[in-house]
């Protein structure tokens, strides 16, 4: 794989997971006890704009202890 390619995938890539983490995590917070204990269902859509691609990650995130 091209160097610069993949130099700037895994910057984005950082970027992604740090911003979705504090995303994630202030979404927790705001919904106090609503959240604690249960199965969040979690989406996550990539798309690249120009080139017809889009990808989808699904999952679930459990909320903090109560």
């Amino acid at each position: 794989m091209d160097d610069k390619l993949n130099m700037s995938m895994r910057k984005f890539l950082k970027q992604v997971g740090v911003t979705s983490q504090q995303a994630i995590e202030e979404a927790m917070r705001k919904a106090g006890p609503e959240a604690a204990g249960k199965a969040h269902p979690i989406r996550m859509v990539l798309t690249i704009e120009g080139l017809d691609m889009e990808h989808v990650v699904e999952g679930e995130i459990e909320g903090p202890a109560a």
